[in-house]
């Protein structure tokens, strides 16, 4: 299977280049209002705004910027497929406006503009920023009344247009099932609190963070493999540094991201030049961190029903029979997009179980940390 990569430098109010009703999940992390280093660029789309800052009116600012923001989201509301996912990445602003301090809640303002739109709102992710201190506070230190509590954790917003996807065709289903995660995956991504200093961590590491707003390798990650099935379509209208679409192309699913900023082109291309073979080091360690769990599950619980159809390991659900996890072989450019052709991946003989017992060569019980770029 080949899957494709596209990348449009353009402003994403518009996607008059996407048909309607084609995008399966769209992952992205927009620019947050009143975080002073993006007033510029909403400035450049609304002179209005720098008016209402230059009054003190940061209510006027923070509303005429989340105005712009809407013009994305209802290109996004068009675009998705009915029973499609949007996750929206987004944090929460503290601001001094004048001589008023306050709060400026974003995820609030786009969770209220997704359900006059119609979508579904389901439960968000909260994700701990590796960035923040826990000694570091804001206002008058240890005097009552005059501080006020730090921001450490970002959201995910999740919201789904129109009823469940359903899987109707047996080449549907087979291939839900091709796209299944581990057991121990699932209990791990599911859980409404996620500390991404923990498992990959360091995967993709963004340099140009305080530029781009990247979120972590792990994010996009473990959302496409949760609400896209391979061959999918995922959207990032705020694409930056690419990580959505590098995640996309290593889980076999297809991508579109618009960045309206042309510099961040070489950045991307350079990151996909080299991910044939981080890629394979995903598969492995995913592959190896399974091994090293079900080692200490049976250990604890003295077997397991189940056996991967493709792997001939156990699993601890008939769901992971048929998981099978593949990655990128060969990338071929062509002027702003690229396509990755993928390799299913293979066990050696010595890891397949045996007569008499599973072997396993991997003793490690946590899951291995591996750094890609």
């Amino acid at each position: 299977m080949k899957t494709k990569h596209q990348f449009l430098f353009q402003d994403s109010r518009c996607l008059s280049d996407i048909k309607s009703d084609t995008i399966d999940l769209t992952v992205t992390s927009p620019p947050y209002p009143m975080i002073e280093m993006w007033d510029n660029l909403f400035i450049e789309q609304n002179s209005q705004i720098s008016d209402e800052l230059n009054k003190d009116d940061g209510k006027s600012a923070f509303e005429l910027m989340h105005k712009e923001l809407d013009k994305v989201w209802q290109e996004v509301l068009r675009v998705t497929k009915s029973g499609g996912w949007v996750a929206i990445n987004i944090g929460d602003a503290t601001r001094k406006i004048g001589n008023y301090f306050q709060l400026y809640s974003n995820h609030t303002r786009i969770t209220s503009k997704f359900i006059t739109m119609g979508f579904d709102v389901l439960p968000l992710i909260l994700w701990k920023k590796t960035t923040n201190a826990p000694n570091k506070f804001m206002g008058s230190g240890m005097l009552p009344s005059g501080a006020y509590v730090t921001l450490e954790h970002e959201y995910i917003l999740l919201f789904r247009k129109g009823h469940r996807r359903e899987f109707k065709t047996a080449e549907e289903k087979y291939n839900r099932n091709v796209s299944a995660f581990f057991w121990e995956e699932r209990n791990r991504w599911f859980s409404d609190n996620w500390d991404l200093k923990g498992v990959y961590q360091n995967l993709f590491n963004c340099k140009t963070r305080e530029r781009s707003a990247a979120f972590p390798f792990e994010l996009p990650y473990r959302i496409i493999n949760m609400y896209s099935v391979k061959g999918d379509i995922v959207l990032d209208p705020f694409v930056g540094t690419g990580t959505t679409s590098l995640a996309s192309a290593i889980l076999q699913r297809n991508s579109i991201g618009l960045e309206i900023d042309s510099n961040f082109k070489d950045i991307i291309f350079s990151k996909f030049n080299e991910i044939p073979n981080k890629s394979y080091e995903l598969a492995k360690s995913r592959i190896d961190n399974h091994l090293s769990f079900i080692k200490e599950y049976i250990g604890k619980k003295g077997g397991t029903k189940h056996n991967n159809n493709n792997y001939n390991f156990p699993v601890v659900t008939k769901q992971e029979k048929n998981l099978l996890i593949s990655y990128i072989n060969n990338i071929e450019f062509n002027s702003n997009s690229f396509l990755t052709s993928h390799c299913e991946y293979n066990l050696k003989a010595e890891n397949l179980k045996t007569e008499n017992e599973f072997v396993f060569f991997n003793e490690q019980k946590q899951p291995q940390q591996i750094s890609l770029f």
